[in-house]
């Protein structure tokens, strides 16, 4: 593991001592919290195999959720796959707020691996929810992990084009959007311009394209006295913000994530 971290370092990697823990725990069938007391054993050939592929994925600019096919998120562990977004610490700012106030039915717009609607479920005993995506793929990972963390009974899935496809109202609307501006795709970290959906990544234009479209259709679909919130890139928070007020949302705020970067935009309908 020494070596393979040295390895990762020197490709410029951040983080790679946590990497290889990581990597090696995997390959050995184990939390990497226990592998100080597996230091002494022994390595399998089969293990040592998995561990070198690992680290030959992880030198390729694979992030280390990918390789594994899991991301911890909210207290939770989501299988994602190539067609999912890999969820991001800062999206559980989007869940933290959302769990703040009250709801019974929650519409989860592009859900993804399913990890915000999940999440808010888990941590809302009664609630129910619909996650709608465009990916059939994401929508069967989506499924998958609703079944694994056992919230299957109360979630829904639809593939829809935004508010498309969706019917009925709902007392939180919720939606981490294709947010990156064009013009900045080309900046990405390989970890996430290789490996994210671009889909999930950018609306082809301003980044804001989304959000129009979610301000727009979301009072038709919200209870008075409903919620909507939206994750948003660090500088978004001001134009979010104004689209929210001209589709007649109130109470519109602005949160900071736990770096004070602006992340979440929410408004409510009023009545």
């Amino acid at each position: 593991m020494i070596a393979a971290t040295r390895l990762l370092r020197e490709a410029g990697i951040d983080g790679a001592q946590g990497d290889a823990r990581r990597l090696m725990a995997d390959a050995l069938g184990i939390e990497a919290g226990r592998l100080t007391l597996a230091g002494p054993d022994p390595i399998w050939d089969k293990a040592l195999a998995r561990f070198r592929d690992h680290v030959g994925q992880r030198l390729a600019r694979r992030p280390v959720s990918r390789i594994l096919g899991w991301r911890d998120f909210f207290g939770l562990r989501f299988r994602i796959s190539d067609q999912t977004l890999d969820p991001r610490p800062e999206t559980e700012t989007l869940v933290s707020e959302g769990l703040a106030g009250d709801f019974t039915r929650v519409l989860d717009l592009g859900t993804g691996s399913g990890c915000i609607l999940i999440a808010l479920l888990a941590g809302r005993e009664g609630a129910t929810g619909l996650g709608t995506d465009l990916s059939d793929g994401a929508l069967a990972v989506a499924a998958e992990n609703a079944e694994t963390l056992g919230v299957a009974a109360r979630a829904d899935f639809r593939r829809s084009d935004w508010f498309a496809d969706v019917e009925g109202v709902f007392d939180l609307i919720v939606s981490n959007p294709p947010y990156i501006a064009l013009e900045e795709m080309a900046a990405l970290a390989p970890e996430v311009s290789g490996h994210d959906p671009r889909l999930a990544l950018t609306d082809e234009g301003d980044g804001l394209a989304c959000y129009r479209i979610i301000a727009g259709g979301a009072p038709q679909h919200l209870q008075p006295g409903g919620r909507l919130m939206v994750e948003i890139g660090w500088t978004q928070g001001p134009a979010v913000a104004d689209l929210f007020r001209t589709a007649g949302l109130s109470d519109v705020r602005i949160v900071p994530d736990l770096d004070g970067r602006d992340r979440v935009v929410t408004g409510r309908k009023p009545g």
